[in-house]
């Protein structure tokens, strides 16, 4: 059980920050830390709850990021640029926020905050590259082309779990790495298969499949990520290791995702397949096994179940169209 903790989360105003600031938010004293670029806040409470404290900041900028994380029980290192298609425009700042900003968040709470009992660097399910099936953490990572700015996100996101795992036998941070598989739920905001499918078909418009939709995804409800990074805040046993934390049975092609939403949705949306001359990854699906024998994590969401609470969700905030 975490309470009474300090818990400074970077990146604490996107999709997953602010989930799992819900859960911790009545137990502990939480500090989100964000540029706001991404804001998904509005409707949560979070803002207006006493125990939670909102900075508008950037990792780049050390000291203010210091002042911050002074004195934290806890930090889970989100802050990142986020989505294909932002990443493609900027890769040179997805890679400085990634880099910097985590030497950034790391220096922190090494010199800022003694009593530290963990800090969890986000990383990405990228860095398995095109092709990922029923990888596990001891996998050889496979990374594209150098100069494909597709990749850039993926580069920079590695080197971040080394900077960790590497503050951890170094300096004997208590730091541990998470790779989230395709997450989506309820607060989701940006880009994304899932929301872009939802939005379109609740609006009654084409879906946009990239080629022929045989991508293979496994998708992750967000209530089961928040659920396997609440077991690495609290099992000792994830320290200095990284976790795949996903849904290896929540696995299906981009066209039957596409396909299942429409259904789901009670649209007459029709699916729209256009060319895309990108690097895409063809396939992705997760092993969990570390993750269920060091922390006990289980996914619970199938992902019928899942779609429909989503669907539900960004129903509501449509006004119950």
């Amino acid at each position: 059980m975490i309470e009474g903790l300090r818990v400074v989360i970077t990146g604490g105003a996107g999709f997953i920050g602010s989930t799992l600031a819900a859960r911790l938010k009545d137990s502990n004293e939480v500090v989100l830390y964000d540029t706001f670029h991404r804001n998904a806040l509005p409707g949560t409470g979070l803002e207006e709850h006493p125990n939670v404290t909102v900075v508008k900041g950037d990792v780049l900028d050390r000291d203010h990021l210091f002042e911050v994380v002074k004195g934290a029980d806890v930090v889970v290192h989100m802050a990142s640029i986020a989505g294909v298609d932002t990443v493609m425009k900027r890769p040179v700042d997805t890679m400085r926020i990634s880099l910097l900003g985590t030497v950034n968040a790391l220096d922190a709470c090494r010199e800022a905050a003694p009593g530290l009992r963990r800090f969890i660097d986000f990383s990405t399910s990228e860095v398995f590259g095109r092709y990922a099936y029923k990888v596990t953490e001891g996998d050889s990572t496979q990374l594209g082309v150098v100069g494909e700015a597709r990749w850039t996100y993926a580069v920079s996101k590695l080197a971040t779990e080394h900077l960790a795992l590497n503050f951890h036998k170094q300096y004997g941070m208590p730091a541990l790495s998470i790779r989230p598989f395709n997450i989506y739920g309820p607060g989701q905001v940006g880009e994304g298969a899932v929301h872009h499918f939802i939005v379109r078909a609740l609006a009654g418009d084409d879906l946009v499949l990239h080629n022929d939709g045989s991508q293979i995804r496994s998708w992750c409800y967000i209530d089961d990520i928040i659920e396997g990074i609440l077991l690495a805040l609290e099992k000792p046993e994830a320290v200095g290791h990284a976790f795949n934390i996903g849904n290896p049975r929540a696995t299906v092609t981009i066209h039957n995702l596409a396909s299942l939403i429409v259904r789901l949705a009670a649209s007459s949306s029709a699916l729209k397949n256009v060319r895309w001359d990108f690097p895409d990854v063809e396939l992705r699906i997760p092993n969990i096994d570390k993750a269920r024998q060091l922390l006990g994590y289980e996914p619970e969401v199938e992902l019928e179940e899942g779609l429909l609470k989503t669907i539900d969700w960004y129903r509501q905030r449509r006004g119950g169209a």
